[in-house]
């Protein structure tokens, strides 16, 4: 499997990403809300932006020099020494090889060796089992659910073995 590497996104990568940007409705609680995307540059410099604040960081997920995703660290509590993970990968041709698992293996060995965080919190709605088996695998455990998501943690441990 070729390895991804994370790197700090830049509005030109995220415009990258965002041209071959494909919506997933198993991501999308409510239906009637999915649209098909369609690339706006105007629109990516406005989420890129919004983006752009100290609670949060945001990756390119790289393979080859292209980005096929994006993971955040956000909601970055530094007194509390907490953050929350989402992942997005770009299309269905980068889905199921195994690169959200090792984006989110980099993300949290990022997020407790260079930002000190104890635990990093995620969830995702119930009708996404994909993006739960990956929590899985990363080690997160499911903590609690409501009637529309499943609700996850991962604790800094130093026998946690990461990517």
């Amino acid at each position: 499997m070729e390895k991804i590497e994370l790197k700090t996104m830049t509005r030109e990568l995220c415009h990258e990403l965002y041209k071959d940007w494909e919506n997933d409705d198993s991501i999308f609680m409510d239906m009637s809300m999915f649209k098909p995307f369609k690339y706006n540059k105007a629109n990516v410099d406005s989420y890129f932006d919004s983006k752009q604040n100290p609670s949060r960081i945001l990756f390119s997920i790289m393979l080859g020099g292209k980005p096929i995703g994006e993971i955040h660290l956000k909601k970055i509590d530094r007194d509390n020494k907490e953050c929350t993970l989402s992942i997005h990968m770009q299309n269905n041709k980068v889905k199921n090889k195994g690169y959200g698992t090792q984006a989110e293996q980099k993300a949290v060995k990022y997020a407790f060796e260079k930002l000190g965080m104890v635990a990093i919190n995620a969830d995702t709605i119930i009708k996404n089992t994909r993006s739960q088996h990956v929590l899985e695998k990363v080690r997160f455990k499911a903590i609690r659910k409501d009637d529309q998501f499943i609700y996850y943690r991962i604790e800094n441990n130093k026998n946690l073995k990461l990517g």
